[in-house]
């Protein structure tokens, strides 16, 4: 229930400066009244138009879900000198009285509260996770930030240790961007203006499995026990001494195959990798689900073009760092396991069937696909798996950020043994990075400028218009 003071008219809801101003943008969009200071609130669905003032509007653009009700105030008298200390409380009574926010909106309490599917979760490392389910977001937070916040917006007890006001508006931050708090949504990423760098990896969400994995993972859960661990490292020792043993025999096929077909065998290849891929990532899914994750996603990515296919298991951060590394390592598993298979199978066919060369080229496939798959330096399972072994989680980031502060000649916040990682890592990644997309930055201006000079040119100078001319919302 909303506190408010009655007259002779609807109730007035009593704002306190430390709410969180709700989130707009999904619903409304706001634009400039032509030659007026004065803004329009438009929702696009319904066609409803309300106008607002110039210091008003100022104040919508910060209804983004995760500035309190202070720090919009703040900004505003910052850009105007002139302006009411109550505007944003204002504003928000008249955005409810005009039916553009509703009662429920506005916190209850003394200030912005947790919402009730908001889950804390103890991790073993030493720090808290607050998970929100329904959203699909997390927030890592310190012993000392996770008891500030559930003694503010939480039912917890009063913390024993303060934090200063200026770190408190940000973790209210976080918490209103990542959508914990009441009256808040997760914040998007704004768009923004095509660039063609976004070619180089962009994601497809395609279905939520997680009903379904939840249907299934009761039957495969004899696949985690350790009888079935024990057999299936008897397994790949085996498959690994018999597959040296052949490799003779599975170069010189593999020579025979390239000479004789050459790319008529690149068809079978990628799409026998993509099942491959298809395999792995239900190793990832069903890892975390057998250990109680929630697997919201899963969908295509593309890196230069190639599809390939990913499973968000973010929820894996909440488990432990043996289980974690578990959930990573399933889907390299997943891979070796079918490699492994593979070969037996090629090892048992008639030489030259369709079975015989099928379980080669299968056999190819998930060693090219581990090989790939393994690079620490790359955001795949490789890094992942780099990242649970070492327990620092966002590696790549915080490696740079590790010479930033270096260089700047701040004071340094790791550990002494994450920092060997974090000084190892950078230099790495960022020769990697420069190698990769150096070279396939190369070959493309090379083969532009061959066989297309003048359509490249023609289309980089209308992008380079579109980009650095256009306002951003033409």
């Amino acid at each position: 229930m909303v506190t408010s003071s009655r007259t002779n008219g609807p109730p007035q809801p009593e704002i306190a400066p430390d709410w969180i101003c709700p989130d707009l943008r999904p619903y409304w969009q706001l634009a400039k009244v032509k030659q007026d200071t004065r803004v329009v609130l438009r929702c696009p669905q319904t066609g409803q138009r309300h106008v607002f003032s110039e210091w008003e509007g100022f104040a919508l653009r910060y209804f983004q879900g995760h500035y309190t009700v202070e720090n919009v105030q703040q900004r505003c008298q910052a850009e105007f000198s002139l302006v009411d200390s109550q505007l944003v409380c204002h504003l928000i009574r008249k955005l409810i009285h005009k039916g553009i926010l509703a009662c429920e909106q506005i916190p209850p309490g003394n200030g912005p509260r947790l919402k009730s599917c908001v889950q804390w979760i103890e991790h073993p490392d030493g720090y808290w996770i607050l998970r929100n389910p329904e959203d699909g977001t997390y927030l890592q937070v310190s012993r000392r930030d996770q008891a500030a916040i559930a003694a503010q917006v939480g039912n917890g007890p009063p913390s024993p240790r303060p934090i200063s006001p200026q770190k408190w508006q940000q973790l209210l931050q976080m918490l209103g961007s990542t959508g914990m708090l009441e009256g808040t949504e997760r914040q998007k990423p704004p768009k923004g203006k095509f660039n063609p760098l976004q070619l180089l990896f962009f994601k497809i969400p395609l279905i939520n499995p997680d009903r379904w994995l939840d249907r299934h993972i009761n039957k495969l859960r004899w696949i985690w026990t350790k009888p079935v661990s024990l057999l299936l490292l008897a397994v790949l020792s085996a498959s690994l001494v018999t597959g040296i043993a052949q490799s003779p025999a599975i170069l010189q096929l593999g020579t025979q195959l390239w000479s004789q077909h050459r790319a008529a065998i690149l068809i079978p290849f990628i799409l026998l990798a993509m099942l491959v891929v298809s395999i792995h990532e239900l190793g990832h899914a069903f890892t975390l689900k057998h250990y109680g994750g929630v697997v919201p996603e899963i969908g295509l990515l593309f890196m230069c073009l190639f599809p390939a296919a990913y499973t968000n298991t973010s929820d894996s951060y909440c488990l432990s760092r043996w289980k974690r590394v578990q959930v990573v390592a399933a889907g390299v598993l997943t891979q070796i396991l079918i490699a492994a298979m593979a070969l037996w199978l090629w090892i048992l066919a008639v030489p030259r069937s369709s079975l015989y060369i099928g379980s080669y080229l299968l056999m190819l496939a998930a060693l090219f696909t581990i090989a790939l798959n393994l690079n620490p330096l790359a955001k795949f399972d490789g890094y992942h798996l780099a990242v649970a072994a070492t327990g620092i989680n966002n590696l790549r980031s915080r490696s740079f950020k590790f010479y930033q502060r270096l260089f700047q000649g701040k004071p340094r916040r790791e550990t002494a043994a994450d920092a060997k990682v974090l000084a190892l890592y950078a230099p790495l990644s960022l020769f990697y990075i420069c190698s990769v997309f150096g070279f396939l930055f190369l070959r493309l201006s090379h083969w532009t400028l061959t066989n297309i000079p003048a359509i490249a040119l023609f289309v980089i100078t209308i992008w380079a218009i579109y980009y650095f001319l256009l306002p951003e919302n033409s």
